[in-house]
Protein backbone atom coordinates (compact mmCIF):
# COMPACT_ATOMS: atom_id res chain seq x y z
CA UNK A 1 0.00 0.00 0.00
CA UNK A 2 2.88 2.37 1.16
CA UNK A 3 4.50 1.17 -2.59
CA UNK A 4 1.78 2.48 -4.37
CA UNK A 5 0.73 5.95 -2.63
CA UNK A 6 4.70 6.32 -3.45
CA UNK A 7 4.32 5.94 -6.71
CA UNK A 8 1.26 7.81 -7.59
CA UNK A 9 3.02 11.19 -5.59
CA UNK A 10 6.88 11.26 -7.33
CA UNK A 11 5.31 11.68 -10.75
CA UNK A 12 3.34 14.68 -9.24
CA UNK A 13 6.02 15.88 -7.45
CA UNK A 14 8.81 16.49 -10.27
CA UNK A 15 7.18 19.18 -11.82
CA UNK A 16 7.02 20.91 -8.77
CA UNK A 17 10.51 20.22 -7.94
CA UNK A 18 11.81 21.83 -11.59
CA UNK A 19 9.11 24.61 -11.21
CA UNK A 20 10.78 26.08 -7.66
CA UNK A 21 12.94 29.05 -8.27
CA UNK A 22 15.96 29.57 -7.05
CA UNK A 23 16.73 31.28 -3.84
CA UNK A 24 17.47 34.95 -4.56
CA UNK A 25 20.54 36.12 -2.60
CA UNK A 26 18.61 39.16 -1.05
CA UNK A 27 21.70 39.64 2.09
CA UNK A 28 23.69 41.06 -1.26
CA UNK A 29 21.64 41.62 -4.33
CA UNK A 30 24.59 43.49 -5.63
CA UNK A 31 26.01 40.13 -6.61
CA UNK A 32 23.50 39.57 -9.14
CA UNK A 33 22.14 40.87 -12.24
CA UNK A 34 18.45 41.33 -13.12
CA UNK A 35 16.22 38.60 -15.38
CA UNK A 36 16.36 41.46 -18.16
CA UNK A 37 19.87 40.73 -18.93
CA UNK A 38 18.62 37.51 -20.63
CA UNK A 39 18.85 36.76 -24.36
CA UNK A 40 17.69 39.09 -26.78
CA UNK A 41 18.25 43.28 -25.93
CA UNK A 42 16.84 45.78 -28.51
CA UNK A 43 19.84 48.21 -27.16
CA UNK A 44 22.16 45.17 -29.06
CA UNK A 45 24.01 46.63 -31.92
CA UNK A 46 26.37 43.92 -32.44
CA UNK A 47 30.13 44.39 -32.18
CA UNK A 48 32.59 46.21 -29.88
CA UNK A 49 33.39 49.69 -29.71
CA UNK A 50 36.70 48.71 -31.05
CA UNK A 51 38.88 45.90 -31.93
CA UNK A 52 41.81 45.16 -30.24
CA UNK A 53 45.10 47.33 -31.47
CA UNK A 54 47.67 44.70 -31.92
CA UNK A 55 50.79 45.64 -32.73
CA UNK A 56 53.51 43.14 -33.49
CA UNK A 57 55.97 42.01 -36.37
CA UNK A 58 56.54 38.58 -37.79
CA UNK A 59 59.40 36.88 -37.93
CA UNK A 60 61.38 36.41 -41.38
CA UNK A 61 60.47 32.78 -40.84
CA UNK A 62 56.64 33.28 -39.72
CA UNK A 63 56.54 34.33 -43.35
CA UNK A 64 57.30 30.86 -45.03
CA UNK A 65 55.37 28.25 -46.36
CA UNK A 66 54.31 26.74 -42.92
CA UNK A 67 55.72 23.14 -43.95
CA UNK A 68 59.58 24.79 -43.91
CA UNK A 69 59.08 24.72 -40.29
CA UNK A 70 62.45 27.17 -39.65
CA UNK A 71 63.05 27.72 -35.92
CA UNK A 72 61.59 30.75 -34.78
CA UNK A 73 63.86 32.47 -32.11
CA UNK A 74 60.80 34.55 -30.19
CA UNK A 75 63.66 35.57 -27.77
CA UNK A 76 63.70 39.40 -28.24
CA UNK A 77 60.49 39.69 -30.05
CA UNK A 78 58.16 41.94 -28.38
CA UNK A 79 54.72 40.57 -28.84
CA UNK A 80 54.99 36.92 -30.77
CA UNK A 81 51.67 35.69 -32.54
CA UNK A 82 51.07 32.28 -32.93
CA UNK A 83 51.08 32.78 -36.91
CA UNK A 84 52.66 31.09 -40.13
CA UNK A 85 52.32 31.45 -43.09
CA UNK A 86 48.48 31.52 -44.01
CA UNK A 87 48.08 29.67 -41.08
CA UNK A 88 46.92 31.01 -37.53
CA UNK A 89 45.65 34.93 -36.22
CA UNK A 90 46.77 37.09 -33.80
CA UNK A 91 46.25 37.01 -30.19
CA UNK A 92 45.79 39.87 -27.29
CA UNK A 93 45.86 37.63 -24.43
CA UNK A 94 46.05 36.59 -21.85
CA UNK A 95 48.68 34.86 -22.17
CA UNK A 96 52.14 34.01 -20.68
CA UNK A 97 54.64 35.89 -22.82
CA UNK A 98 57.73 34.44 -21.25
CA UNK A 99 56.63 30.83 -21.64
CA UNK A 100 55.47 31.68 -25.55
CA UNK A 101 58.75 32.94 -26.25
CA UNK A 102 60.91 29.69 -24.62
CA UNK A 103 58.49 27.63 -26.27
CA UNK A 104 57.95 28.91 -29.77
CA UNK A 105 57.27 25.54 -31.37
CA UNK A 106 54.26 25.38 -29.24
CA UNK A 107 52.77 28.93 -29.80
CA UNK A 108 53.87 28.80 -33.98
CA UNK A 109 53.91 25.15 -34.45
CA UNK A 110 55.69 24.05 -37.93
CA UNK A 111 52.85 22.76 -40.29
CA UNK A 112 54.17 19.49 -40.46
CA UNK A 113 52.79 19.13 -36.73
CA UNK A 114 49.39 17.34 -36.65
CA UNK A 115 47.23 15.64 -34.34
CA UNK A 116 48.57 15.06 -30.79
CA UNK A 117 51.23 13.13 -29.61
CA UNK A 118 52.10 12.16 -25.96
CA UNK A 119 53.70 15.20 -23.80
CA UNK A 120 57.79 14.40 -24.44
CA UNK A 121 58.86 17.60 -22.69
CA UNK A 122 59.54 18.39 -18.71
CA UNK A 123 61.52 20.81 -17.65
CA UNK A 124 63.11 19.92 -14.01
CA UNK A 125 62.58 23.28 -12.80
CA UNK A 126 59.05 22.93 -12.45
CA UNK A 127 59.46 20.12 -9.46
CA UNK A 128 59.65 21.52 -6.01
CA UNK A 129 63.01 20.73 -4.79
CA UNK A 130 63.83 18.25 -2.47
CA UNK A 131 65.39 20.06 0.14
CA UNK A 132 68.42 18.34 1.79
CA UNK A 133 68.83 19.16 5.91
CA UNK A 134 71.27 21.63 7.32
CA UNK A 135 73.14 20.83 10.61
CA UNK A 136 73.45 23.21 13.77
CA UNK A 137 76.34 25.52 12.40
CA UNK A 138 76.28 24.59 9.02
CA UNK A 139 74.96 25.78 5.66
CA UNK A 140 72.60 23.61 3.31
CA UNK A 141 73.15 20.14 2.53
CA UNK A 142 71.81 20.14 -1.07
CA UNK A 143 68.88 19.06 -2.91
CA UNK A 144 67.12 16.78 -5.60
CA UNK A 145 64.39 17.59 -8.45
CA UNK A 146 62.53 14.28 -10.19
CA UNK A 147 60.51 13.45 -12.97
CA UNK A 148 58.27 9.97 -13.32
CA UNK A 149 55.29 9.22 -14.24
CA UNK A 150 53.04 11.71 -12.22
CA UNK A 151 54.61 14.48 -14.67
CA UNK A 152 55.05 12.50 -17.49
CA UNK A 153 52.45 9.65 -17.65
CA UNK A 154 53.90 8.25 -20.52
CA UNK A 155 57.23 8.25 -19.63
CA UNK A 156 56.48 4.53 -17.85
CA UNK A 157 60.22 2.87 -18.60
CA UNK A 158 62.16 5.18 -17.10
CA UNK A 159 62.15 7.83 -14.21
CA UNK A 160 65.00 10.22 -13.69
CA UNK A 161 66.55 12.46 -10.80
CA UNK A 162 68.72 15.81 -10.39
CA UNK A 163 70.63 15.91 -7.55
CA UNK A 164 73.03 18.31 -6.02
CA UNK A 165 75.49 17.82 -2.81
CA UNK A 166 77.19 20.33 -1.36
CA UNK A 167 80.86 19.44 -0.22
CA UNK A 168 80.60 16.74 2.17
CA UNK A 169 77.16 16.40 1.67
CA UNK A 170 75.85 12.96 1.88
CA UNK A 171 73.01 10.68 -0.02
CA UNK A 172 72.50 8.59 3.21
CA UNK A 173 72.94 4.91 3.41
CA UNK A 174 70.23 3.33 0.59
CA UNK A 175 68.64 0.94 -1.63
CA UNK A 176 66.06 0.84 -3.88
CA UNK A 177 64.07 -1.58 -5.98
CA UNK A 178 64.77 -0.11 -9.12
CA UNK A 179 68.20 -0.18 -10.66
CA UNK A 180 70.03 3.09 -11.05
CA UNK A 181 72.23 4.32 -13.37
CA UNK A 182 74.14 7.94 -12.85
CA UNK A 183 75.76 10.49 -14.68
CA UNK A 184 77.99 13.10 -12.51
CA UNK A 185 77.08 16.32 -14.63
CA UNK A 186 80.13 18.06 -12.14
CA UNK A 187 81.80 17.84 -8.90
CA UNK A 188 83.11 14.85 -7.76
CA UNK A 189 81.88 12.27 -5.19
CA UNK A 190 82.68 9.32 -3.75
CA UNK A 191 80.67 6.52 -3.84
CA UNK A 192 80.53 3.10 -2.13
CA UNK A 193 78.57 -0.55 -1.97
CA UNK A 194 78.11 -3.62 -0.66
CA UNK A 195 77.24 -6.84 -2.76
CA UNK A 196 75.38 -9.86 -1.95
CA UNK A 197 78.25 -11.85 -1.36
CA UNK A 198 79.80 -9.68 0.99
CA UNK A 199 82.30 -7.58 -1.70
CA UNK A 200 82.95 -4.24 -1.27
CA UNK A 201 83.61 -1.15 -3.29
CA UNK A 202 84.33 2.23 -3.57
CA UNK A 203 85.61 4.53 -5.88
CA UNK A 204 85.62 8.54 -6.65
CA UNK A 205 84.17 9.50 -9.60
CA UNK A 206 84.52 13.17 -11.53
CA UNK A 207 82.04 15.02 -14.03
CA UNK A 208 81.52 12.71 -16.80
CA UNK A 209 81.55 10.06 -15.28
CA UNK A 210 79.03 6.69 -14.54
CA UNK A 211 78.17 4.62 -11.71
CA UNK A 212 75.66 1.88 -11.87
CA UNK A 213 73.73 0.16 -8.47
CA UNK A 214 71.60 -2.70 -9.27
CA UNK A 215 68.56 -3.10 -7.32
CA UNK A 216 68.77 -3.91 -3.37
CA UNK A 217 72.48 -3.32 -3.32
CA UNK A 218 72.84 -0.71 -0.48
CA UNK A 219 75.35 2.06 -1.32
CA UNK A 220 76.14 5.78 -0.23
CA UNK A 221 77.09 8.95 -2.03
CA UNK A 222 79.62 11.69 -0.85
CA UNK A 223 80.74 15.03 -2.30
CA UNK A 224 84.08 15.34 -2.28
CA UNK A 225 85.80 19.18 -1.82
CA UNK A 226 84.18 20.41 -5.01
CA UNK A 227 80.47 19.30 -4.57
CA UNK A 228 78.67 17.44 -6.84
CA UNK A 229 75.53 17.31 -8.86
CA UNK A 230 74.97 14.32 -10.78
CA UNK A 231 71.66 12.70 -12.96
CA UNK A 232 69.63 9.04 -11.64
CA UNK A 233 68.01 7.66 -13.94
CA UNK A 234 66.14 4.42 -12.84
CA UNK A 235 64.53 2.02 -14.64
CA UNK A 236 60.59 2.30 -13.59
CA UNK A 237 58.71 5.67 -15.19
CA UNK A 238 56.81 5.25 -11.41
CA UNK A 239 59.95 5.43 -9.49
CA UNK A 240 59.87 7.85 -6.57
CA UNK A 241 62.47 9.15 -4.45
CA UNK A 242 59.96 9.19 -1.20
CA UNK A 243 60.09 5.52 -1.90
CA UNK A 244 63.92 4.57 -1.45
CA UNK A 245 65.05 2.85 1.69
CA UNK A 246 67.25 5.01 4.19
CA UNK A 247 69.25 3.43 7.00
CA UNK A 248 67.91 5.98 9.06
CA UNK A 249 64.50 4.57 8.61
CA UNK A 250 65.38 0.76 9.01
CA UNK A 251 66.99 1.56 12.54
CA UNK A 252 64.33 4.13 13.36
CA UNK A 253 61.78 1.29 12.96
CA UNK A 254 63.14 -1.84 14.41
CA UNK A 255 62.73 -2.21 17.72
CA UNK A 256 66.10 -2.02 19.95
CA UNK A 257 65.45 -5.17 21.62
CA UNK A 258 65.78 -6.67 17.78
CA UNK A 259 68.57 -4.35 16.56
CA UNK A 260 70.63 -5.22 20.19
CA UNK A 261 70.24 -9.05 19.23
CA UNK A 262 71.01 -8.03 15.76
CA UNK A 263 74.45 -6.50 15.95
CA UNK A 264 75.51 -8.18 19.75
CA UNK A 265 75.33 -4.73 21.44
CA UNK A 266 73.56 -3.12 24.43
CA UNK A 267 70.18 -1.96 23.30
CA UNK A 268 71.80 1.59 24.86
CA UNK A 269 73.76 1.47 22.05
CA UNK A 270 71.04 3.07 20.05
CA UNK A 271 69.98 5.68 22.25
CA UNK A 272 70.89 8.02 19.79
CA UNK A 273 69.78 6.79 16.17
CA UNK A 274 68.12 9.56 14.12
CA UNK A 275 64.77 10.77 14.70
CA UNK A 276 63.97 10.92 11.05
CA UNK A 277 65.46 10.32 8.03
CA UNK A 278 68.44 11.97 6.82
CA UNK A 279 67.78 11.97 3.12
CA UNK A 280 70.78 14.43 2.18
CA UNK A 281 73.01 15.43 4.95
CA UNK A 282 76.55 17.31 5.77
CA UNK A 283 78.94 14.78 7.37
CA UNK A 284 82.40 14.81 8.40
CA UNK A 285 84.63 15.19 4.93
CA UNK A 286 85.77 12.12 3.13
CA UNK A 287 89.57 11.55 3.62
CA UNK A 288 91.98 12.37 0.85
CA UNK A 289 92.98 9.19 0.73
CA UNK A 290 90.36 6.53 -0.32
CA UNK A 291 92.47 3.86 1.18
CA UNK A 292 91.65 4.77 4.75
CA UNK A 293 88.27 3.87 3.68
CA UNK A 294 88.53 0.79 1.79
CA UNK A 295 87.22 -1.77 3.97
CA UNK A 296 88.08 -5.35 3.12
CA UNK A 297 85.72 -8.51 4.26
CA UNK A 298 86.45 -11.99 3.97
CA UNK A 299 84.81 -11.83 0.88
CA UNK A 300 87.04 -9.44 -1.06
CA UNK A 301 86.19 -6.32 -3.43
CA UNK A 302 84.00 -6.32 -5.94
CA UNK A 303 85.59 -8.03 -9.19
CA UNK A 304 87.19 -5.55 -11.45
CA UNK A 305 84.63 -6.76 -14.43
CA UNK A 306 81.52 -5.96 -11.94
CA UNK A 307 83.14 -2.93 -11.24
CA UNK A 308 79.89 -0.23 -10.26
CA UNK A 309 81.83 2.33 -11.83
CA UNK A 310 83.03 3.04 -14.91
CA UNK A 311 85.20 5.90 -16.07
CA UNK A 312 83.47 7.59 -18.94
CA UNK A 313 84.97 10.94 -18.72
CA UNK A 314 88.52 9.93 -20.23
CA UNK A 315 86.86 7.87 -22.90
CA UNK A 316 87.12 10.49 -25.89
CA UNK A 317 84.37 11.65 -28.05
CA UNK A 318 83.75 10.06 -31.57
CA UNK A 319 83.71 13.22 -33.38
CA UNK A 320 81.07 13.94 -36.46
CA UNK A 321 80.67 16.87 -38.80
CA UNK A 322 77.98 18.50 -36.58
CA UNK A 323 79.41 17.50 -33.05
CA UNK A 324 80.66 14.33 -31.05
CA UNK A 325 78.99 11.09 -29.57
CA UNK A 326 80.15 9.01 -26.61
CA UNK A 327 78.47 5.72 -25.99
CA UNK A 328 78.52 3.68 -22.98
CA UNK A 329 76.37 0.24 -22.84
CA UNK A 330 77.35 -3.35 -20.97
CA UNK A 331 79.35 -4.04 -23.66
CA UNK A 332 81.87 -2.13 -21.98
CA UNK A 333 80.39 -1.54 -18.66
CA UNK A 334 78.88 -5.12 -18.02
CA UNK A 335 77.56 -4.41 -14.57
CA UNK A 336 74.95 -2.27 -16.29
CA UNK A 337 72.96 -4.96 -17.91
CA UNK A 338 69.99 -3.04 -19.72
CA UNK A 339 71.45 0.36 -19.42
CA UNK A 340 72.77 2.32 -22.45
CA UNK A 341 73.69 5.83 -23.60
CA UNK A 342 75.00 8.09 -25.43
CA UNK A 343 76.19 11.49 -24.72
CA UNK A 344 75.31 13.81 -27.53
CA UNK A 345 76.92 17.70 -28.75
CA UNK A 346 75.42 19.44 -31.34
CA UNK A 347 77.21 22.56 -32.68
CA UNK A 348 75.05 25.66 -33.42
CA UNK A 349 72.92 24.91 -36.21
CA UNK A 350 73.47 21.13 -36.46
CA UNK A 351 71.48 18.60 -35.11
CA UNK A 352 71.27 14.75 -34.51
CA UNK A 353 69.88 13.02 -37.09
CA UNK A 354 65.98 11.73 -37.42
CA UNK A 355 66.57 8.50 -36.00
CA UNK A 356 64.10 5.71 -33.63
CA UNK A 357 65.21 3.16 -31.74
CA UNK A 358 63.29 -0.02 -32.10
CA UNK A 359 63.78 -1.84 -28.98
CA UNK A 360 63.65 0.76 -26.47
CA UNK A 361 62.12 4.05 -25.30
CA UNK A 362 64.57 6.96 -24.88
CA UNK A 363 64.75 9.04 -21.90
CA UNK A 364 66.60 11.88 -22.97
CA UNK A 365 67.98 14.55 -20.04
CA UNK A 366 69.32 18.15 -21.98
CA UNK A 367 72.38 19.26 -19.94
CA UNK A 368 73.29 22.77 -21.49
CA UNK A 369 71.93 24.62 -24.37
CA UNK A 370 68.77 24.48 -25.82
CA UNK A 371 67.14 22.73 -29.07
CA UNK A 372 63.74 21.08 -30.46
CA UNK A 373 62.56 18.00 -31.83
CA UNK A 374 59.47 16.40 -33.47
CA UNK A 375 58.31 13.57 -32.19
CA UNK A 376 56.28 11.43 -35.09
CA UNK A 377 53.98 8.69 -34.05
CA UNK A 378 52.20 6.56 -36.66
CA UNK A 379 50.20 7.14 -38.33
CA UNK A 380 50.54 10.76 -38.48
CA UNK A 381 50.74 12.62 -35.23
CA UNK A 382 53.74 14.88 -34.87
CA UNK A 383 54.49 17.56 -31.92
CA UNK A 384 57.37 19.75 -31.86
CA UNK A 385 58.98 20.45 -28.41
CA UNK A 386 61.58 23.13 -27.63
CA UNK A 387 64.41 22.42 -24.79
CA UNK A 388 66.47 24.10 -22.15
CA UNK A 389 68.83 22.72 -19.89
CA UNK A 390 67.55 20.79 -16.96
CA UNK A 391 64.33 19.70 -19.30
CA UNK A 392 63.55 15.85 -19.93
CA UNK A 393 62.36 14.22 -23.29
CA UNK A 394 60.43 11.31 -23.65
CA UNK A 395 60.50 9.24 -27.30
CA UNK A 396 59.08 5.84 -27.42
CA UNK A 397 60.09 3.16 -28.73
CA UNK A 398 59.94 3.11 -32.74
CA UNK A 399 59.17 6.78 -32.63
CA UNK A 400 61.41 9.04 -34.85
CA UNK A 401 62.45 12.13 -33.70
CA UNK A 402 65.34 14.44 -34.40
CA UNK A 403 67.16 17.25 -31.86
CA UNK A 404 68.21 20.28 -33.32
CA UNK A 405 70.46 22.90 -31.79
CA UNK A 406 68.15 26.05 -31.78
CA UNK A 407 70.96 28.13 -29.81
CA UNK A 408 73.96 30.24 -30.63
CA UNK A 409 76.11 26.96 -28.12
CA UNK A 410 76.59 23.97 -28.09
CA UNK A 411 73.67 22.21 -27.19
CA UNK A 412 74.85 19.00 -24.57
CA UNK A 413 72.32 15.94 -23.94
CA UNK A 414 72.40 12.22 -22.95
CA UNK A 415 70.10 9.64 -24.25
CA UNK A 416 69.68 6.80 -22.15
CA UNK A 417 68.22 3.62 -23.38
CA UNK A 418 66.92 0.44 -21.87
CA UNK A 419 68.97 -2.06 -23.71
CA UNK A 420 71.81 -4.28 -23.86
CA UNK A 421 73.80 -2.07 -26.39
CA UNK A 422 72.96 1.53 -27.86
CA UNK A 423 71.73 1.12 -31.45
CA UNK A 424 69.04 3.21 -33.21
CA UNK A 425 67.71 3.14 -36.66
CA UNK A 426 68.87 6.77 -38.62
CA UNK A 427 66.54 7.57 -41.56
CA UNK A 428 69.35 9.00 -43.63
CA UNK A 429 71.00 5.71 -43.54
CA UNK A 430 67.85 3.98 -44.31
CA UNK A 431 66.61 6.18 -47.32
CA UNK A 432 69.94 6.22 -48.75
CA UNK A 433 71.16 2.09 -48.66
CA UNK A 434 68.00 1.51 -50.42
CA UNK A 435 67.74 0.82 -53.96
CA UNK A 436 67.83 4.62 -55.93
CA UNK A 437 64.62 3.27 -57.77
CA UNK A 438 62.48 2.62 -54.60
CA UNK A 439 63.03 5.85 -52.96
CA UNK A 440 62.39 7.86 -56.44
CA UNK A 441 58.98 5.76 -57.14
CA UNK A 442 57.82 6.08 -53.48
CA UNK A 443 59.50 9.71 -52.73
CA UNK A 444 59.36 11.57 -55.92
CA UNK A 445 62.88 13.02 -55.35
CA UNK A 446 65.16 14.10 -58.44
CA UNK A 447 68.32 12.10 -59.85
CA UNK A 448 70.50 14.89 -58.63
CA UNK A 449 68.73 14.23 -55.17
CA UNK A 450 69.44 10.84 -55.21
CA UNK A 451 72.70 11.11 -56.10
CA UNK A 452 73.33 12.92 -53.05
CA UNK A 453 72.15 10.34 -50.28
CA UNK A 454 74.54 9.11 -47.86
CA UNK A 455 74.61 5.58 -47.03
CA UNK A 456 76.30 6.00 -43.78
CA UNK A 457 74.85 6.76 -40.01
CA UNK A 458 75.79 10.85 -39.44
CA UNK A 459 74.76 10.68 -35.71
CA UNK A 460 74.97 14.68 -35.82
CA UNK A 461 74.69 16.70 -39.07
CA UNK A 462 75.88 20.01 -39.25
CA UNK A 463 73.95 23.49 -39.95
CA UNK A 464 74.15 24.82 -43.12
CA UNK A 465 77.09 27.22 -43.96
CA UNK A 466 76.79 30.15 -44.40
Amino acid sequence: MKLQILTTLIPALVPLIHAAPARRDTENPGLRGSESLLGYSSSNKGGGSSPPDIKYTLLPGQKEDPKIGSYLDFEKADNPQPIRGSTGSDDPGPRNYNYDRINSDKLAPPGTDHGQTINAQWPMGKFDYLVGESQLGQDGAGWARQENVNVMPDATLMAGVDMRLEPAGYRELHWHVAAEWSLVLNGSCRIQAVNENGETFIDDVVAGDVWFFPPGIPHSIQALDDGVEFLLVFDDGDFSEDNTFLASEVFLHTPKEVLSKNFGLDVSAFDKIPEDELYIFKGTPAPADIEKQNVKTSAGLVPRTESYSYHFSEQPAHEVAGGSVKIVDPLTFPIASNFSAAVVTVHPGGMREVHWHPTSDEWTFFISGQGRATLFTAPNAATTFDYRGGDVGYFPKSNSHYIENTGDEDLVFVEVLQAPSFTDMSLGQWIGSTPKQIIADTLNLSNDTLSKLKPEKQYVVAGKST
